[in-house]
């Protein structure tokens, strides 16, 4: 049965930080991508975040750039967002999500319908 588990959100001040991490079971991580979407109440779901499963490329969307770090421990088939100098508008359901593509240059990491599955969320609340 394939898993993706997330944890690690809470509520933070400006400024502050999270560590966010995907647990993944249940499929050949090294053959997947794992990316970070996050979606706040009445917006569309955003790519935040993306790694291979090979941990050779990563992207970052442009309002998380230089506060956000994804990197992957592929032992322990788990994914990590660092997130540092987080903001308000941070404030979101954060989900993780797998695409069977080991190549994040070959998709649009940021298109939802490319993953094939999905964790169930974990909440981050960013106060000012």
């Amino acid at each position: 049965e394939v898993q993706l588990v997330e944890s690690g959100g809470g509520l933070v001040q400006a400024g502050g930080s999270l560590r966010l991490s995907c647990a993944a079971s249940g499929f050949t991580f090294d053959d997947y991508s794992i990316a970070w979407f996050r979606q706040a109440p009445g917006k569309e779901r955003e790519g935040v975040s993306c790694i291979s499963g090979s941990g050779g490329g990563t992207y970052y969307a442009n309002s998380v750039k230089g506060r956000f770090t994804v990197s992957s421990d592929n032992a322990e088939k788990t994914v990590y967002l660092q997130m540092n100098s987080l903001k308000p508008e941070d404030t979101a359901v954060y989900y993780c999500a797998a695409a069977e593509e080991s190549d994040i240059d070959s998709y649009d990491y940021t298109d939802p319908n490319e993953y094939d599955y999905w964790g169930q969320g974990t909440q981050v609340t960013v106060s000012s």
